[in-house]
């Protein structure tokens, strides 16, 4: 894409009503749009690094044989008052509305209950189970107080997974599968190094329990406590010495570590079912209830993750998976002009996504915009390379440099 044709501009100043550092970056970069408190449009910038991140998911997902589907944002009151969580009481986040004919209504804020509720229509058997399916789905969540830019909003983009299974053992392995699953999809978008699996409330030693996946952030709303040896970690509220006992690690070998939780797993067993009434008969004929577990990565909160992780005081750093575009071209002047849109139509032409920086400003905010924006790759075509016919490269994340010929530069970015 030429860069005079996308209609978003970077911002020098940052907003005055955001502190977060994703809102800020991802505004002044030209990523989102705040529409008002907790609430966020993603232009087209943004938009290209919630589809790539939602690639690598659906890429995981897949590899589990789950089948995606999308459900209603609309929610049946009748469904939820079943499993006791109609009521503001039980849970403080719904968003709710009135039909013309006076029925209640209610918007997703979760799916755990409707997908029960549909699956009663195709589970009636062992021979039908298991089930895997996943989403992608705007959540809409009444947050008293939205805050920390797009990683706490009253609407945001999740993939969230619903396991069915006959039996208990069936639906614990498919739970471990997952964890390493999702381990994997962190390490793909850039925060593997960051980001941990700890137990959750009533932890691994109940019949019922889930575990988060946690980035050390420095702005995350969660404490957690990171062993020495870099792989234990867990979640600040079953930090006891039970819990270290059961272990068998001491206390003085953790540090404590502020985590922003970027996913979360629950197994929920056949409580669920019975509430519901989905059962499905074994091979003897007996009527069993069902299994369930489920599995959320919070997209757009992941995205505003890995810019507080990992930008720096030049603005964001995309990781190669993720960013928006392989390339940012950049053209320092006019003599050079015709030289550049060679280059662009050769990546063009080799099918590499490239952003390019045709507009007619100075290098030194051309530079500022391309280190704001975070694209991996700055190629840059300078006045000395019409006689080289070499382009400065310049890696965002390292800031190192070097020169290389475009035919050299594309057989390494095709890998």
């Amino acid at each position: 894409m030429r860069q005079t044709e996308l209609f978003t501009k970077t911002r020098r100043e940052a907003p005055k009503d955001e502190i977060s550092k994703n809102a800020i970056l991802l505004t002044r970069a030209g990523f989102i749009h705040k529409e008002m408190a907790g609430v966020y449009s993603f232009l087209p910038l943004g938009l290209g690094v919630i589809k790539n991140i939602k690639k690598i998911i659906a890429e995981e997902m897949e590899k589990l044989g789950s089948q995606e589907i999308i459900m209603s944002t609309l929610q049946n009151k009748e469904i939820w008052e079943k499993t006791d969580r109609w009521s503001d009481e039980k849970v403080d986040v719904w968003f709710k509305s009135t039909f013309k004919n006076g029925s209640e209504v209610g918007f997703g804020w979760s799916h755990e209950e409707p997908i029960m509720e549909m699956m009663k229509s195709h589970i009636s058997s062992y021979q039908d189970l298991p089930v895997k399916v996943h989403q992608f789905q705007n959540k809409l969540r009444n947050e008293v107080r939205a805050k920390s830019g797009i990683m706490r909003c009253r609407e945001f983009i999740m993939k969230d997974m619903y396991y069915f299974a006959l039996t208990e053992e069936d639906n614990l392995t498919f739970y471990n599968m997952v964890i390493e699953v999702y381990l994997n999809v962190f390490r793909r978008v850039g925060l593997g190094h960051v980001t941990f699996v700890t137990s959750a409330s009533g932890g691994v030693f109940t019949d019922e329990f889930s575990h988060e996946f946690q980035t050390i952030c420095e702005s995350g709303e969660d404490n957690i406590y990171v062993h020495k040896d870099g792989k234990l970690a867990l979640n600040e509220e079953i930090f006891n010495d039970k819990t270290l006992e059961k272990l068998k690690v001491e206390k003085s070998d953790f540090e404590m570590k502020k985590a922003a939780e970027v996913g979360n797993i629950f197994n929920f067993g056949t409580k669920k079912s019975e509430q519901l009434g989905l059962s499905a008969s074994n091979s003897n004929g007996e009527k069993k209830p069902v299994f369930l577990s489920s599995y959320g990565i919070g997209v757009t909160r992941l995205m505003g993750t890995v810019v507080e992780v990992l930008s720096d005081e030049k603005g964001i750093v995309w990781p190669k998976e993720i960013a928006p575009f392989q390339v940012h071209l950049l053209v320092l002047s006019d003599k050079v002009r015709s030289f550049a849109d060679e280059i662009y139509q050769t990546f063009i032409s080799h099918r590499i996504e490239v952003l390019y920086d045709d507009r007619d400003l100075r290098a030194g905010e051309k530079f500022a915009d391309a280190d704001l924006i975070g694209i991996p790759t700055r190629v840059v075509v300078g006045d000395k390379a019409l006689k080289s016919k070499k382009l400065e490269i310049k890696d965002r994340a390292t800031g190192k440099t070097r020169e290389m010929t475009i035919e050299n530069l594309i057989k390494e970015l095709k890998g």
